[in-house]
């Protein structure tokens, strides 16, 4: 089923904004995801999910690309992560045909109360680097990214920001350190969920291309922002967007959706 011509600009207009969210502090998938889930009524929720990696790894890609250029990221810490968190995910995405995200919302919306609360009242937190020995980044790095990479890969919505949550308060990272890194891990678990559902049938190409192309222009236009005003900006945008998140997650759980 090919959606509307309207729906379809409505899409890229969402894709846009997401890759703006998404660049700044994750999250983005709180936009695209829904949005896709409404659009695509006649289809199966795993080809939402799998149009919304198409759209995202585009988006990412182009994020973690602009970051690069000005600050950069921390690839000994990035990469393996990034390994770790291309496992999750696939093995995410794979349950995610069978296994309904519901299953992982009480869990996952706890988390996310304690985190904002953590950072609300840290008003310190991310701002200055801390240092963190060799040993700890690399074992939190890689079992850190393959439990996000699995939820990513399972459920989706809000990888970024975890991911984020991740590199500030375990590594020590500031804010936007954490965002240029995190989004090379986040190219990881978007890729590994594209071949899954690429390969399942749950991916509606030329849509999630023209949503791509959106999500590339947002996420440029973030990234810069985000460099330009700094980690206490990215701060502010993550507490929103955490919120957000916490409301969507309680509403589904209420719905019993």
């Amino acid at each position: 089923m090919t959606p509307d011509w309207y729906v379809i600009v409505a899409l890229c207009l969402v894709a846009a904004a997401a890759g703006w969210v998404d660049a700044v502090s994750g999250g983005g998938g709180l936009l695209q995801l829904p949005a896709l889930l409404i659009a695509l009524p006649g289809q199966p929720p795993s080809v939402a999910l799998g149009t919304n990696k198409m759209s995202s790894i585009l988006g990412t890609s182009a994020a973690a690309i602009t970051y690069g250029r000005v600050e950069r990221p921390r690839l000994g810490t990035a990469l393996p992560m990034a390994l770790a968190a291309f496992a999750g995910a696939a093995a995410g995405s794979a349950l995610a045909v069978h296994l309904p995200p519901n299953v992982f919302r009480p869990v996952i919306l706890i988390a996310l109360i304690t985190v904002w609360c953590f950072i609300a009242f840290r008003r310190d937190l991310g701002l200055v680097e801390r240092e963190t020995s060799r040993r700890r980044h690399l074992v939190t790095a890689i079992v850190g990214g393959l439990g996000i990479g699995f939820y990513d890969g399972a459920i989706g919505p809000g990888t970024g920001s975890f991911l984020v949550i991740l590199l500030v308060a375990a590594l020590g990272y500031t804010f936007l350190q954490a965002s240029a890194t995190a989004k090379i891990v986040n190219v990881g678990t978007n890729l590994a969920s594209l071949i899954v559902f690429g390969l399942a049938g749950s991916v509606l190409w030329v849509l999630g291309l023209l949503m791509g192309v959106c999500n590339v222009a947002g996420a440029i236009v973030g990234a810069r922002m985000a460099m330009a005003r700094g980690s206490g900006f990215v701060r502010v945008v993550l507490l929103v967007v955490t919120a957000a998140l916490i409301v969507v997650l309680a509403v589904q759980m209420v719905r019993g959706s």
